[in-house]
């Protein structure tokens, strides 16, 4: 047991020590090779052959946070948590790859992104202000939407299908949670099952699919090796 621990640590240096030779910048000066150690990216997680960098973490926080209209939250418990859900983007990124799911185009968040800044920013000077303050470029906020729209796409694919919502399922959402706010919001006015069937349906699906997503997560974890480096956190 020993020994395959070693072996495993073993390999987590070796990559470690691939990535820190590629990120090194080195120079022939007076007889030796000088590393800029300025420009090497920390690694906080290896999730079996693929790494997630600080840099990788502080930008998926500032990205959020700017769509969500919030300030950052770099703090170690914001990083903590922020890679917890890029590991789950690094196993659904290797499912969609190695599994061939269609990929969204870039061209489908187009609209989205023209919605976004039309309800947030009264112009592009006032974006662009926005942007730089939060410290994240136009192509950042472009490849977290086109990872969203990647992400419901496999849900929609490799989950939903399978969700089964029958009329019992609906009856008793509506009994337990619409009718009473209904009527609460609308006193006096009839509520009546056949105005929210649809929604009410499609809320149970999306949260059953969400439901079995989390399952595949806890199996994906487990079949590969992922590992936290803590000191990066700070």
């Amino acid at each position: 047991m020993k020994k395959e621990i070693r072996a495993a640590d073993e390999r987590r240096l070796t990559r470690i020590t691939s990535l820190l030779f590629y990120l090194c910048s080195s120079a022939f000066i007076g007889g030796q090779f000088l590393c800029r150690a300025d420009i090497i990216d920390r690694i906080a997680v290896s999730v079996g052959n693929r790494v997630i960098t600080v840099s990788d973490i502080e930008r998926e926080i500032r990205v959020t946070s700017f769509l969500n209209g919030v300030q950052p939250d770099l703090s170690r418990a914001g990083k903590r948590a922020t890679a917890e859900k890029m590991v789950e983007q690094k196993l659904i990124q290797r499912e969609l790859e190695t599994a061939r799911y269609p990929q969204a185009d870039p061209a489908e968040i187009e609209p989205v992104l023209a919605d976004f800044k039309a309800a947030h920013f009264k112009d592009d000077a006032e974006y662009a202000r926005s942007l730089a303050a939060y410290g994240i470029t136009e192509q950042d906020i472009r490849d977290e939407l086109l990872w969203q729209r990647s992400m419901l796409r496999f849900i929609a694919i490799r989950f939903t299908p399978g969700v089964q919502v029958s009329d019992q399922d609906i009856q008793k959402y509506f009994d337990e949670t619409v009718a009473p706010a209904a009527r609460a919001a609308h006193p006096g006015e009839p509520v009546k099952l056949e105005d929210y069937r649809g929604q009410i349906e499609e809320k149970l699906t999306g949260d059953r699919a969400d439901e079995d997503l989390n399952r595949w997560l806890v199996l994906a974890r487990k079949r590969n090796e992922i590992v936290y480096y803590e000191e990066a956190f700070g």
